[in-house]
């Protein structure tokens, strides 16, 4: 029995040693954004609120119907952009989804982060960067993989 006992701590302990090496990856994945999970609070605080090491300004500058009209009629700011982005049309791109739970790929805000060449106006963040790192992307990715949960 105490042999058992040994093992059953021994691989709880790896899988604890093994659970806390993958966190560390992610935050070295995150670049100038080192807080950043694959939780949409995470990507609120991180990236749509604020902007990052690289220069990178916070999504909210432009997407805010504070005293204007958001760009592209997307507002980003806390409490509405969940509502905004999940299974919502986009108004400039015909047939195009912002985010599409569980499916990165076919998600648009995917598509203009990357500035891949199927979307309407410009890459976002608009101008010439600095852009989310691969990093970045990454985790925005996994949080959409993993169902795009209001978390």
């Amino acid at each position: 029995m105490r042999p058992i006992r040994l093992s059953l701590v021994a691989l709880g302990l790896a899988a604890t040693l093994a659970g806390a090496a993958c966190d560390e990856k992610l935050s070295d994945v995150a670049g100038p954004t080192p807080n950043l999970v694959p939780t949409f609070s995470s990507i609120q605080q991180e990236i749509f609120n604020t902007t990052d090491s690289s220069g990178r300004l916070a999504c909210i500058g432009c997407h805010t119907d504070n005293g204007r009209t958001p760009a592209g009629g997307l507002v980003l700011l806390d409490g509405r952009s969940y509502q905004a982005l999940v299974g919502q049309a986009s108004r400039f791109k015909a047939g195009a989804i912002f985010v599409v739970p569980g499916d990165p790929n076919a998600s648009y805000l995917i598509h203009k982060l990357e500035g891949a060449a199927d979307i309407a106006g410009s890459r976002m963040p608009r101008g010439t960067g600095p852009f989310l790192t691969s990093g970045q992307m990454q985790i925005i990715r996994r949080w959409i993989e993993l169902g795009a949960k209001n978390d």
